[in-house]
């Protein structure tokens, strides 16, 4: 599949980078940026061309699809363009910062005919596959609550540093949003439908932004399972994200770089013995073959996302998953600025 990418960026090198490393897959044609210098770069350092814009990747017959990852509040706007033009997308999380936008890239999509992926690699990570294969598999038995937690640090040159971070036009969001969507998503695979939140949120160490710089909030699913949530751009020096899920049977924790643990008890007439599984060791403590690769789990989004194209299947994360965790994100904002519970 032949790719073009919108957005120069530190996220947008990363796809860049991960098009060049999948000969057997995938073509990086051409990159563009609204900062022509930093698209000529890019394109220098991986041998492909540098265009103007979106609409110049757009008009190319040597583009199939296109890799989107500039400002949030710009994504809609551009997979509509894409899918427009003939062009698949794959865009990097969030889908947009409001769900009309989000809801505008459904139907730009169904009406297309073409395929819209969102980036949400952590699903391919070793570990989060191996804890949604025990879940799948009913080793947790039922699932009772879970967490999620985001504990990051940002100086304030990080807001400083473009004029569309930490705004609520553009960025749509602060340490949720832009951090903590990351392991929001994760804990959306593993204990399903989300029906209410409730949210507290502050901006406690930065100034001249827009946006939370911390959140607490609690997550009820369709199950009855509840969760907690929390995401953080103002705890120095920072510490490794989570997501564990616990269950009647067992419970699981995936950390930032490893497995952090998975243990699972079925209860039997009689017996107690810890459940074997395809997907982890019996009496499994795990974290050695776990660690987390970045780059290798873009790698396995992008190879399903070639794969759905090339099959006509939906790809693994596509936008009804990207409007589910968004419309997430947004109610425990309006939580935060209510007071209230949300339902979803």
């Amino acid at each position: 599949m032949r790719f073009g990418v919108l957005g120069c960026g530190s996220y947008g090198v990363v796809h860049a980078k991960v098009i060049s490393s999948m000969p057997d897959q995938a073509r990086l044609v051409a990159v563009a940026d609204a900062v022509p210098d930093r698209a000529a770069a890019v394109a220098g350092g991986l041998g492909c061309e540098a265009v103007e814009g979106l609409e110049a990747l757009c008009r190319r017959p040597d583009i199939d699809a296109i890799s989107v990852s500039i400002p949030h509040g710009l994504h809609a706007d551009a997979v509509v363009t894409a899918l427009e033009a003939g062009k698949h997308v794959l865009v990097e999380k969030p889908l947009d910062i409001s769900l009309a936008a989000a809801d505008r890239v459904i139907e730009a999509e169904r009406r297309s005919g073409l395929t819209v992926g969102v980036m949400s690699q952590r699903r391919f990570e070793p570990a989060a596959v191996r804890v949604k294969a025990a879940i799948d598999a009913g080793d947790l038995g039922r699932l009772t609550s879970g967490v999620a937690e985001t504990t990051s640090w940002r100086p304030q040159s990080y807001y400083d540093s473009t004029a569309w971070r930490g705004t609520a036009a553009v960025e749509g969001g602060g340490a949720l949003m832009t951090l903590g969507v990351h392991s929001l998503d994760l804990l959306l695979w593993f204990l399903g439908e989300p029906v209410a939140v409730q949210a507290q949120a502050g901006l406690l160490a930065h100034e001249r932004i827009e946006v939370e710089d911390t959140l607490v909030g609690t997550v009820r699913f369709a199950s009855g399972a509840v969760a907690g949530v929390s995401a953080s751009t103002a705890a120095y020096p920072g510490r490794d994200s989570r997501v564990a899920v616990y269950g009647d049977l067992g419970s699981a924790q995936v950390g930032e770089r490893e497995l952090g643990y998975l243990r699972t008890t079925r209860l039997q007439p009689g017996t107690e013995r810890v459940a074997a599984s395809a997907a982890y060791p019996e009496h499994s403590a795990l974290s050695g073959g776990d660690a987390i690769d970045i780059y290798g789990a873009a790698q396995a989004q992008y190879r399903d996302f070639v794969a759905a194209v090339r099959d006509g299947r939906p790809p693994a994360i596509g936008t009804a998953d990207g409007r589910r965790v968004l419309a997430t994100v947004l109610g425990l904002y309006e939580s935060a600025r209510t007071g209230d519970t949300v339902k979803l």
